[in-house]
Parts: structure tokens; sequence; C-alpha cells
């Protein structure tokens, strides 16, 4: 018998090991290509008329001025990290982050527990505040802080005029505009900032 017809087929080490190593990427990637996923959350306690700006990694910054969810433009691979924080602060507010930072992974989905707690700080209270009740879905309501500063609210809850005010000065919240089909009333309008800075909450109530 002709030696040549029984020799033995080996498998090229090479080629074996290629496909052992794609086997076990295949294995960790999920055989479906590196996840992409998007981070976002819930922004809670923003006062109407404010704004908030967050970054994840410090850049891909996002402008949020409404309660509510949020999500960011840019998407992170797994298995990256994100890490959201606070930009910049909004009016008369201080916003913290929790659940901000964590790895992106093929078993973590998108993104959606991120939480950004917002509550007036106090040592800006001499921003004139209050809030919101009745305002209907859609609705919105102008309101003038000594005849000229004026704030649009959108949404029920709290709501802060951008310009400070002094100790000594006087403050005299009234409705500019009504929404349309309601009318709004307002209550501890007005008053002087007292020394400690910390005037009673104006409530406007909207039927």
């Amino acid at each position: 018998m002709n030696n040549d017809s029984i020799r033995i087929k080996r498998p090229i080490a090479g080629l074996a090991g290629s496909s052992l190593c794609a086997m076990a990427m295949c294995l960790l990637a999920g055989c479906g290509g590196a996840l992409d996923a998007t981070i976002g959350g819930t922004v809670y306690g923003l006062s109407g008329g404010t704004s908030v700006e967050l970054l994840d990694n410090g850049s891909d910054a996002l402008t949020v001025n409404t309660n509510g969810s949020f999500t960011f433009a840019t998407k992170v691979q797994a298995p990256n990290q994100y890490n959201v924080t606070v930009g910049t602060q909004p009016t008369g507010e201080t916003c913290t982050v929790s659940k901000g930072s964590g790895s992106v992974s093929q078993n973590s989905g998108n993104i959606t527990n991120i939480a950004v707690t917002c509550y007036a700080t106090p040592t800006a209270n001499e921003y004139v505040f209050g809030t919101v009740l009745g305002l209907a879905s859609g609705a919105s309501v102008i309101l003038l802080n000594n005849g000229s500063n004026t704030l649009t609210v959108s949404t029920n809850g709290s709501f802060v005029f951008s310009a400070s005010s002094t100790v000594g000065a006087v403050y005299n919240v009234t409705v500019g505009t009504n929404p349309s089909g309601q009318t709004c009333t307002v209550t501890n309008g007005t008053g002087v900032i007292p020394a400690s800075g910390t005037i009673t909450a104006v409530a406007v109530s909207c039927s």
C-alpha cells in the first residue's frame, strides 16, 4: 500500500488557535457585536423657568428644563463607563445625582435609573419662588415680579424667578397673562426680602 494514501490529516495549529480565539471572543461579546447603551434617568424637583445642565463623562452636555425623564444623545459602548454629573446648576437651586456612575455590560441594557434631585438652595432664598397648582395640561401662565421680571410656567409645581432680590427689596408677584380658559390668582405675592433671605412661598392657583 502506498504510504502517501494513508497520511493522517492534522489541523493547522495556527488556524485551530484562531478558531478558538474567535469562539472565546464570540462568547464574551454574545456573538451579537458590542452593546451600545443609552444613558438616562429622571429629574425631580426642578423649578419652572429654570434649567440644569447635565454631563456624561465630562462632556455630551444635556440641558433639561422640565421634570421627568432624560436621555443623553451619545450612547456608551460596553464595557465602558458612564459618569453623570451636574455641569451648571439651575438658578436658586442645587441638583444632586444618585446612581450616576457605572459600567455598561452586555446584560445591563439601557441605563434608565439615574436620579437627579433638585431643591431650593438655602443660601439663594433671596430669589422669589413659589408653587403653581391647578394649571391645565398644555397650558401656560405668565407671572410678573414687580411688573417686569417675566416668568412663563407651563407645569404645576415649584417655580423661581431668575432675577435675585436684595435684602429690604419689595417683591410683588402678579399674573401677567392667564392660561387659555383659566384664571389664576396669587396669594402671598407681596412682601419684603427679610435679612434672613427667607420669604413665604408665593402660591399661584389656577382654575
